[in-house]
């Protein structure tokens, strides 16, 4: 990938110390392009002793340096008035800072125009934060933004959906078509898009942390990686566009594995997790390129819970297979047309082959009625495999068990002696909240051969330890995601995936989450 512009990432640096704060910029300078300081995060008495002290943080890198000093109303961590702001900036504040993070009301203020002339405008960022979600009146603070001298502009808001994005992109393409440097950032694990794809689009820069506890906005990813997880240097808006679609989706370990297959196959593409509350208007709004309302080149989806089956009426085409499952977990944009498929059933498979090769003659027990169930007794039926569904609704279970000629029993505490295979097929147990439970206990195990968790991550559920205790053969769910993956890269690009580079990825990923 080559970048059409030049990629700026900030990294901020929120210390309650001088010592603390000197530490930060110096390794902040090692990954950002310029360092903002927050002075608000400051101890106020280590503030208001001397200013020689802010003057020192700023001389000791040659990165450019942001100066902020936000009020707790936009999302600082002092309360300050509007007397002591414009004392600060106006008499107060280091003068070795290249920008000021100057917020709109205070830029708008009578007594900041009348000395005006203490400020350097095109050194100035004005700024506007809303921590509940897209301001209503965004045309409005964008308006009276361009009523100040104001170098560059600065607008994020808090996003509830990833739509919320669209608006954030529209910002920057209205700042562009004004002839106006832009900031614009949709906070939350929905406005992800936004800070890596921002720059590309012609966004001023982006903001990076320095560590994943040292955020200063809901959403904000770290600086390494924007660099080395999203190549963040190297997108355009040349770059193809793919990632995954689910409710959540922040324990996805896909994005490396996919960036990762990206760049070993030398594809100008990346790999984002798009937090999606509503799937068709997304579809819609983002993804079909008859409705679309972002120029981009999107070309393919990966498709998670909750919606693999919610997604199959969004689409023009889908594959026999995925049809006849009733899931597709995987988006291809063919055209004007967008094609679905099923990349589980298969992948799904093939880890159990090497360890029971006879499935015909296999018992096999799926816990779940979901997307991901489906694909295992579809899977497993075409193998000629006895499939029983077992599920807490025991009404969705004998549904599902109907459709592909298979039994069903309530889960409750059910017994899978006599089983050969059992499958989880739920989230229980995914990294997060449910990670404590399990869908069955070692005593409802003990006497079942090879149990199989779809969960990946952890790499070890609590449903593989109660497993392990109660003596089954355990297979765990990255296999089946780096296969699955595998495949979703191949319809993505039309050439074979680089499977050691995704399963390095990927165990790389898991690696770190398990030592936290």
């Amino acid at each position: 990938m080559k970048a059409g512009n030049s990629v700026r990432i900030c990294v901020p640096v929120c210390e309650q110390s001088i010592g603390a704060a000197e530490r930060a910029i110096a390794r902040a300078a090692e990954i950002g392009d310029l360092i903002e300081v927050r002075l608000d995060c400051l101890d106020p008495f280590q503030i208001g002793a001397s200013f020689k002290n802010g003057v020192h943080l700023f001389d000791q890198t040659q990165r450019p340096t942001i100066l902020t000093f936000r009020p707790a109303e936009q999302g600082g961590h002092r309360k300050l008035d509007t007397e002591s702001r414009l004392s600060f900036w106006l008499f107060n504040r280091p003068t070795s800072a290249q920008f000021l993070d100057i917020e709109l009301d205070l830029a708008l203020n009578a007594s900041f125009f009348d000395y005006g002339k203490k400020v350097d405008w095109s050194q100035v960022i004005c700024s506007h934060h809303d921590f509940v979600g897209v301001p209503g009146d965004l045309d409005r603070i964008f308006d009276r933004m361009t009523q100040t001298p104001a170098r560059i502009l600065k607008i994020a808001f808090q996003a509830d959906d990833i739509t919320d994005c669209i608006t954030a992109f529209n910002l920057i393409d209205r700042a562009r078509s004004e002839n106006r440097e832009m900031i614009a950032i949709a906070m939350g694990t929905a406005g992800l898009p936004t800070r890596v794809l921002g720059p590309s689009r012609g966004a001023f820069l982006t903001y990076g942390a320095l560590e994943n506890n040292s955020a200063t906005a809901p959403g904000q990813i770290t600086a390494r990686e924007l660099r080395s997880l999203y190549r963040i240097d190297r997108i355009s808006r040349r770059t193809r566009i793919m990632g995954l679609a689910g409710l959540p989706v922040t324990h996805s370990i896909s994005p490396y594995i996919h960036n990762a297959a990206f760049e070993s196959a030398k594809f100008d593409g990346v790999y984002l997790p798009f937090e999606v509350r509503e799937i068709s208007s997304f579809i819609k709004r983002m993804v079909h390129p008859r409705t679309r309302e972002i120029a981009w080149d999107f070309r393919g989806l990966s498709v998670t819970a909750p919606h693999k089956t919610s997604v199959m009426s969004c689409l023009d085409w889908i594959d026999p297979a995925a049809k006849e499952i009733g899931a597709v977990n995987t988006i291809v944009v063919q055209g004007d047309q967008l094609h679905g498929f099923n990349t589980d059933a298969d992948a799904l498979v093939r880890p159990i082959i090497p360890r029971i090769r006879e499935l015909s003659e296999a018992r096999c027990a799926v816990i779940g009625a979901g997307g991901a169930a489906s694909a295992a007794v579809w899977s497993l039926r075409q193998k000629g495999a006895e499939v029983t569904v077992f599920a807490r609704d025991v009404g969705k279970a004998r549904r599902l068990a109907g459709r592909f000629g298979a039994s069903s029993e309530q889960l409750g505490s059910a017994s899978f002696e006599g089983f050969d295979i059992v499958i989880n097929a739920t989230p229980l147990g995914t990294s997060g909240a449910p990670e404590i439970e399990t869908p069955a206990t070692a005593a409802q195990l003990r006497g079942a051969r090879l149990a199989y968790d779809l969960v990946y991550n952890p790499a070890e559920t609590r449903f593989l330890r109660e497993a392990r205790e109660a003596g089954c053969e355990l297979i765990g769910g990255l296999e089946m995601l780096v296969i699955q993956a595998g495949e979703q890269f191949r319809l993505w690009t039309g050439v074979v995936a680089p499977a050691e580079v995704m399963r390095d990825a990927a165990m790389g990923a898991l690696r770190p989450r398990q030592c936290k």
